[in-house]
């Protein structure tokens, strides 16, 4: 029997491992009930849990870990979701593990 993977911060459920093999790409875009405008630096493209991935043909696809969703071009600019964290590399500076 596998071990389940370890859960990280908190009560947040850990990514799965759809992510690894290329099963973003059959995500759900996420909507207007996960993704709220936002008119600061707390948007989708400065989140923890935002990432790209080349998809198919090469086009980038920008996805939602936390919600294991995909992200229309444009609103990663411009929308957030309650469930934004700040990216660790800003949380704790630059190459924390030479420090």
């Amino acid at each position: 029997m596998a071990a389940s993977p370890p859960r990280s911060r908190g009560t947040r459920r850990a990514p799965s491992s759809a992510a690894d093999d290329g099963g973003y790409e059959h995500w759900p875009y996420l909507d207007g009930v996960v993704l709220v405008a936002s008119r600061s630096g707390k948007v989708c493209m400065t989140c923890h849990w935002f990432r790209h991935h080349a998809g198919v043909s090469c086009i980038t696809l920008l996805t939602c870990q936390l919600h294991q969703g995909l992200l229309t071009h444009g609103e990663h600019l411009t929308r957030r979701c309650q469930g934004w964290t700040d990216d660790m590399t800003r949380q704790r500076g630059w190459c924390p593990e030479v420090a």
